[in-house]
């Protein structure tokens, strides 16, 4: 029954087999495309501590590249305005930068609590 259910959910969240997921992630593709925006720009550092951590490991360069496109993001949106539509076509909002490091800093604090050891850094919420 779970391996069937588990089958199901893969299914349903692949944009290559399920058409309505296609739709989903092409819709959310447009949308980040009109601001400038990534994916992996939504990722909010205060509500994980997981991402603040893999925000951190992160090279600065791609790091200030983030908080370019969240402030250009901002500026759009206050002026009510998008992207014109070249800098649109040149845009990769699933070109991710942080996943990978996301899943290593998950994988060491499973780790860690497997171990029974101390975590890195504080995981309480502000």
């Amino acid at each position: 029954m779970s391996s069937m259910l588990s089958s199901f959910s893969q299914w349903f969240v692949n944009p290559r087999r399920n058409p309505l997921a296609r739709i989903h992630m092409l819709t959310v593709s447009s949308r980040l495309k009109k601001y400038g925006l990534r994916y992996d720009d939504l990722y909010d550092p205060y509500f994980d501590l997981d991402i603040k951590e893999a925000l951190a490991r992160l090279p600065q360069e791609v790091v200030d590249a983030r908080i370019q496109r969240l402030k250009r993001a901002m500026d759009l949106s206050m002026k009510h305005q998008y992207l014109p539509d070249d800098l649109q076509a040149l845009q990769t909002p699933f070109k991710s930068y942080l996943s990978d490091m996301l899943a290593l800093v998950k994988k060491e604090a499973a780790e860690r609590q497997a171990l029974g050891a101390l975590p890195i850094y504080e995981r309480t919420l502000p």
